[in-house]
């Protein structure tokens, strides 16, 4: 009988579909699940195969809402795991407790590491990130199973910390048939994703004054949507820049395949981002939409391999208007061949073996 598995994370779990694809994929492969999230930033009504439930929190601000968390998962997880248990840790966040009831119980631990944690944009040069490095400093080396988000992430874990992850990267399911390359008028530019710092969003705004018939769809919320949505007044852009508010991730993956271009212009802000395979990337490949890319060295990979786009060197409004109206001028259809092959390479079910593999590891298979 297979082990039962504990996962958990800093998450109200509705639009994690990493934590959601890496649960089913080990439910349907016969293990017990029990996921657990909390409920910060959202409590809305979920569906799944497996066992869930999310920790409820009184904290007003984030800074306490984490301590309050990994307070109360490890009560959660004193109660909840035995000596037939493996704990899932997700990100740096989650990982104290587990690391804590893993000791106690001497059962295994794994990590998924979903990001540099320690250098992201949003705690950088503050007191919260020498805190967390100094979990990191003190847990990840002792990390025996770990799997990370991209190739880059995992050379960085390595020489950090001496520790191999094993790379998992957080890509979309495969859709088999290709959806049907829309003919729009104006044509459609989409960002889909969290509306945070470092992203690009307000320079594609910038470069929508210089990019003709066509329009920016922007599907996804967070910290910055107000400043944003202020920005296209202020450039007068009513009526080229619209704001779809967040989606359901069924509801976005039909609105994805609308699009005739996507873009991931991440800002390099902080090792995690300039290591990272954003979840767009390979959402748009899957959908078969090209997209503008900066050249960071895990889209530079991809674009190395196949012509799913064009790669910019900065983020200058003009250099992006300029990739994006040539791309627009090709269209869509000059590129479905590439986008066709990446599809079959950048899907999940080629990351899936790799999660059962080392979950089979850990439990002493």
């Amino acid at each position: 009988m297979k082990k039962k598995i504990i996962t958990s994370a800093f998450s109200n779990l509705y639009t994690d579909q990493r934590i959601e694809k890496v649960c089913k994929t080990l439910s349907d492969n016969g293990y017990l699940i029990e996921l657990i999230g909390n409920d910060w930033g959202g409590n809305e009504k979920m569906e799944r195969s497996y066992s869930f439930s999310r920790i409820k929190l009184k904290s007003k601000s984030l800074k306490t809402a984490y301590f309050e968390f990994n307070w109360k998962l490890y009560k959660e997880l004193e109660k909840k795991a035995d000596k037939n248990t493996i704990l899932h840790a997700n990100d740096i966040d989650a990982l104290l407790p587990n690391f804590l009831i893993a000791k106690k119980l001497n059962i295994p631990l794994v990590f998924d590491s979903h990001e540099i944690f320690t250098e992201m944009p949003a705690i950088q040069n503050r007191l919260s990130q020498k805190v967390w490095r100094l979990l990191e400093r003190s847990l990840v080396p002792k990390m025996k199973f770990m799997m990370t988000e991209s190739q880059s992430y995992a050379e960085w874990f390595r020489e950090k910390y001496g520790v191999d992850a094993v790379v998992v990267r957080n890509i979309p399911r495969k859709i088999f048939s290709a959806p049907e390359i829309p003919n729009n008028n104006p044509r459609i530019i989409l960002y889909q994703g969290a509306i945070n710092q470092s992203r690009g969003i307000d320079k594609v705004i910038l470069a929508m004054h210089n990019i003709n018939e066509a329009v920016l769809k922007i599907a996804g919320d967070g910290p910055l949507k107000k400043t944003y949505e202020n920005l296209v007044v202020s450039e007068k852009l009513e009526n080229k820049v619209f704001f779809l508010g967040k989606l359901k991730p069924e509801n976005l993956r039909e609105v994805t395949k609308t699009a005739d271009l996507g873009f991931s212009l991440e800002e390099n802000n902080g090792v995690s981002y300039y290591y990272s395979l954003p979840n767009k990337v390979c959402d748009y490949i899957q959908s078969r939409v090209p997209l503008v890319m900066i050249n960071f060295p895990e889209m530079q990979r991809i674009k190395d391999k196949f012509d799913i786009g064009e790669v910019v060197t900065n983020h200058h409004p003009e250099t992006i208007e300029k990739a994006m109206n040539r791309m627009l001028e090709k269209g869509r259809k000059f590129y479905a061949q590439e986008l066709e092959k990446a599809a079959g390479v950048y899907c999940w079910e080629n990351e899936e073996e790799k999660i059962l593999e080392l979950f089979r590891k850990a439990s002493g298979n």
